[in-house]
């Protein structure tokens, strides 16, 4: 198997693209070749099967989506605050409707997912450590609600993104905004 990390990004990040647009039916050696416009039987070179491939899709989508790392690195950078908790969730909101790519190829995962026992367990896996590490830096920062409310936020924005991405005309009387308002008000009056 072939190590050029730089390549394997860039298959990786193929990978995604073609997952999103035509989903994981659609995800082939070929057709990921094409996307990242490399010689045929350049990804077969880095991935030994579509289940290596998947799994390393699932790796590149939540590392495409984590907070950046100097935000993660400081939780205490201000004082815990509705200010504070109402920017970080729209900082997330942004990120997971920026590059409506990156999630809709994690839904395709995710429905590949019922199907492949493997891939189900990387990814609990890996979102499991995302929502701890969400955990772990809410309180860190002071936040109220702990773990209840790290959870009751992950799921409303979760679903928020599903419904902006898949139906985005559902809600479109309601902006993200006043969707953080809510959570935030929710969560500081507990």
């Amino acid at each position: 198997m072939r190590q050029n990390s730089e390549r394997r990004t860039a298959l990786t990040d193929a990978a995604v693209a073609v997952l999103a647009r035509d989903g994981a039916r659609g995800l082939t050696y070929r057709a990921v070749d094409i996307e990242a416009d490399v010689p045929p039987g350049t990804t077969s070179n880095y991935f030994r099967n579509r289940d290596q491939l998947l799994g390393a899709a699932g790796e590149r989508v939540h590392e495409r989506l984590s907070a950046p790392a100097e935000v993660m690195a400081n939780p205490r950078a201000e004082a815990p605050s509705e200010p504070r908790l109402r920017e970080l969730l729209g900082a997330l909101a942004d990120r997971l409707t920026a590059d409506r790519t990156v999630y809709l190829a994690l839904l395709e995962l995710r429905l590949e997912a019922t199907r492949r026992p493997d891939l189900a367990r990387a990814l609990t896996r890996t979102v499991r450590e995302g929502f701890d590490l969400s955990v772990e830096f809410h309180e860190s920062a002071g936040l109220p609600g702990g773990r209840d409310a790290v959870l009751m936020l992950y799921l409303a924005l979760t679903g928020l993104t599903v419904e902006r991405l898949t139906l985005p005309g559902a809600f479109a009387d309601i902006s993200d905004s006043d969707v953080v308002d809510m959570l935030v008000e929710h969560t500081f009056r507990r």
